[in-house]
């Protein structure tokens, strides 16, 4: 199958493109004799029309996300559900969840990602394409997380909208990034009623996540034990954030930030109270997630190690 962007028609499939990952996770141009990866990486620039280009870019995006999405469900293990919960799931937007969530499980695991055209499974696409699924997927924070024992909620703030026969419909409960982590928030997480929750939000998942503390705080003060933000765009002025909601928020918090010092060195905030800021060990905002990677797990397993000792007390 093919789709159309304007007056270009481009595959919907990486196959289709010419292209598939190899074994350590990066893109390649497929090998025309063997038909396997070989090694040359993508190629953005195939055309002197440069708005080609960057269509094509996008549609192999567009594959990118269904292949990752594919990855979930298989190697993950991960079952796509519907937002709402009453939908279908062609005519919704979707999440993908660990089929214990379903039983309250003793730890889950949120994942939030950033804005623009990332879905469900990634944190940045443009990593995906030109480095590996590895630093630009969730999949590493996934299997990390199931191997010690948690439930897993992946959110899909960017999951808005289809085209049905030629005009754009809006999703029902995911209208927008706000809408559908509140719905996604209100009406799974809280109503699945896991015993002690994380959250590992990236760029605009930050802002979210604040927002969803804010306007949840009596849950998240129950349940959320621990936050990770990597490279949260948070702002505590413009979105108003009230004081308790702050002084939650500093106890089980952390954001790993853009930075050149090393890998977890303390860095000054905006000067307003903020959420305790260190180096993710890298200057690129998309790198900031991989670049922290165990940085962040061993945050987390601390604050729940923390957690568990005052309950046995």
């Amino acid at each position: 199958m093919t789709s159309a962007e304007g007056e270009w028609t481009f595959p919907d499939t990486l196959k289709g493109h010419g292209y598939a990952f190899n074994k350590e996770g990066q893109l390649r141009k497929l090998d025309a004799v063997t038909g396997q990866p070989g090694d040359e990486p993508f190629e953005f620039n195939v055309s002197q029309d440069q708005s080609y280009n960057q269509k094509r870019y996008e549609a192999l995006g567009d594959a990118i996300t269904e292949h990752v999405y594919g990855l979930l469900e298989t190697e993950l293990e991960l079952k796509k559900v519907p937002v709402p919960k009453d939908a279908a799931i062609k005519e919704s937007a979707v999440i993908f969840v660990s089929s214990d969530l379903f039983s309250n499980p003793e730890r889950l695991l949120v994942l939030i990602p950033g804005s623009g055209v990332v879905k469900s499974g990634q944190w940045a696409r443009s990593l995906i394409i030109n480095d590996s699924l590895k630093s630009g997927t969730q999949i590493p924070f996934i299997k990390r997380a199931r191997e010690l024992g948690y439930a897993i909620l992946v959110m899909n703030p960017n999951d808005n909208e289809r085209i049905v026969n030629g005009t754009v419909v809006k999703l029902k409960e995911s209208q927008n990034a706000e809408k559908h982590v509140d719905y996604v928030w209100k009406h799974y997480v809280q109503d699945m009623n896991p015993k002690h929750v994380a959250v590992i939000a990236h760029s605009y998942g930050g802002f979210l996540t604040v927002q969803l503390a804010g306007r949840y705080l009596s849950h998240f003060q129950r349940r959320v034990f621990a936050i990770a933000f990597t490279d949260s765009v948070h702002n505590v002025r413009i979105q108003k954030v009230k004081s308790e909601v702050m002084e939650y928020l500093r106890k089980v918090a952390r954001n790993w930030v853009a930075h050149d010092s090393p890998l977890d060195t303390p860095v000054p905030g905006p000067g307003v109270p903020d959420i305790p800021r260190v180096s993710a060990g890298h200057t690129q905002h998309g790198m900031t997630s991989w670049s922290s990677f165990e940085s962040v797990f061993k945050f987390l397993q601390e604050r729940y190690n923390a957690l568990v000792g005052k309950e046995d007390l």
